[in-house]
């Protein structure tokens, strides 16, 4: 696997909306967004609804977890990816599959039944905890924030 242009790895449970779509793209200077997910994968609406979100410049990839780890690192090296999943656990299956990511921003996971809230946007389960401490254990940096100007937090403080 070449390495591809990873300028960063975003957690979002929203995926791809205002928040990723213009601000997180044009502070990176990505032109090319890689949402890995199975569900929206192969859902035509949410595709839709996602990459109207974007800038023109910047295009929008819709891949399966698998899929990504396969094809990531034909990337050209002109892509400049931002790679965003919905989970801590499709995150570690990517770096698990050899996904070279060194750091993951964690932006938002909202409160759902059985979630306890750490900040605003931050909620975790112990399934979740357990993955972040497995992401943490194979050297990868946990950053905790919603959009790029926001102070960075570690991940590991919230969760210890």
């Amino acid at each position: 696997m070449s390495t591809p242009n990873i300028l960063a790895t975003r957690i979002d449970n929203r995926l791809v909306h205002g928040q990723v779509g213009v601000t997180w793209t044009n502070t990176l200077g990505a032109n090319l967004v890689v949402v890995a997910n199975d569900e929206v994968a192969t859902d035509p609406v949410q595709q839709s609804l996602m990459d109207m979100v974007l800038p023109d410049a910047v295009q929008i990839r819709f891949f399966t977890i698998e899929k990504t780890v396969a094809i990531i690192g034909k990337a050209a090296p002109h892509q400049k990816i931002l790679l965003v999943v919905k989970t801590p656990q499709d995150a570690l299956r990517l770096v698990e599959g050899g996904v070279p990511i060194k750091e993951v921003n964690v932006g938002n996971l909202h409160f759902s039944e059985g979630k306890k809230q750490l900040a605003p946007t931050l909620s975790v389960d112990q399934d979740d905890i357990d993955t972040f401490y497995k992401l943490h254990d194979l050297g990868i940096k946990l950053d905790v924030r919603g959009i790029p100007s926001d102070r960075s937090k570690d991940m590991m403080e919230y969760i210890k």
